[in-house]
């Protein structure tokens, strides 16, 4: 049993199909068809039921399957623990982000995380909450920045930001002549407008209104922190917003910002990894980088 054979098998059972899963592996389709028949021979048993129009995994396949991703991922972490040992700092790092959070946290880390360690590349995927806790759980980015609360349980994290959440009111609202803080419960008959689902901030609105004990009437509902922030200045509703996202323009084009009374909402940014996964030298540098650069920017903000 080779590895390449491991690789086989799992492009055909994601593919479904001999012909896309070559095209896929880069190799001729009566060579892949050998190759399987060569391994099922090995093993004595059959992993796909192969119809005229569909290949199908027998139980015998999805074990298989399950297992060859394993050992897979565990020969990937074990090339990078040596590259590490071989290179040091030299490497590759796939890092997950939020768009409209990404893009306020990672223009102050990434020019520091460049000018100290320049041989690692950083490669950035943004995406849904939902989305890269799925990317992350499975491997396909090293870490991701998030918000809690976290929803899939093979994740760890640890704690970047604590980060307070301010009220949004239009410029013609009568808080927005407000001198004193405003408690949540305050807010129980107004009009709200947030992010739809899917979108993590979305809940921590939801909830913050939920200790406050009642149920914000949304008025309004987008998919962009940004587009919210836009309607509120519109006059069309209220809504909560983390510190940093803050528009700091003037005029109609920007609601007026309240601080709450204490206790304030507050939000937790967390760098997130796979639970078990090694973190290489260049994961534990970013995550040191980050830590160091957003604890100086914010706190002193």
């Amino acid at each position: 049993m080779e590895l390449r054979q491991l690789q086989y098998v799992i492009q055909i059972a994601k593919e479904k199909n001999f012909s896309r899963a070559a095209e896929k592996l880069h190799i001729a389709q009566p060579s892949l068809s050998q190759q399987l028949s060569k391994l099922e021979k090995e093993i004595g048993v059959l992993l796909f039921r192969r119809t005229t129009n569909s290949v199908e995994l027998t139980h015998a396949g999805n074990v298989f399957v399950e297992k060859a991703q394993g050992i897979l991922d565990n020969v990937e972490q074990l090339k990078q623990e040596l590259d590490d040992l071989a290179h040091m700092r030299k490497g590759k790092l796939v890092v997950g982000s939020l768009s409209i959070t990404g893009s306020h946290v990672l223009p102050i880390v990434l020019p520091i995380f460049g000018r100290r360690y320049p041989e690692i590349e950083v490669v950035l995927v943004e995406d849904t909450p939902s989305k890269l806790e799925q990317l992350t759980a499975s491997g396909q980015t090293d870490l991701s920045l998030l918000a809690l609360p976290l929803h899939e349980p093979s994740l760890e994290w640890i704690p970047i930001i604590e980060e307070e959440i301010v009220l949004a009111v239009p410029p013609e609202h009568p808080l927005a002549k407000r001198t004193k803080p405003v408690r949540v419960d305050e807010l129980r008959s107004e009009p709200f407008i947030v992010l739809k689902r899917g979108q993590g901030f979305r809940q921590i609105v939801l909830e913050t209104c939920e200790k406050a004990g009642f149920e914000p009437r949304v008025v309004f509902e987008s998919t962009n922190i940004e587009t919210v922030q836009s309607l509120v200045a519109a006059g069309m509703g209220i809504t909560l917003v983390p510190k940093m996202l803050k528009r700091h323009v003037t005029g109609e084009l920007a609601p007026v910002y309240l601080d709450f009374a204490v206790p304030k909402p507050t939000r937790t940014l967390v760098i997130a990894s796979r639970k078990g996964r090694y973190l290489s030298r260049a994961a534990e540098a970013f995550i040191e980088t980050m830590n160091v650069t957003t604890e100086q920017h914010f706190n002193n903000a």
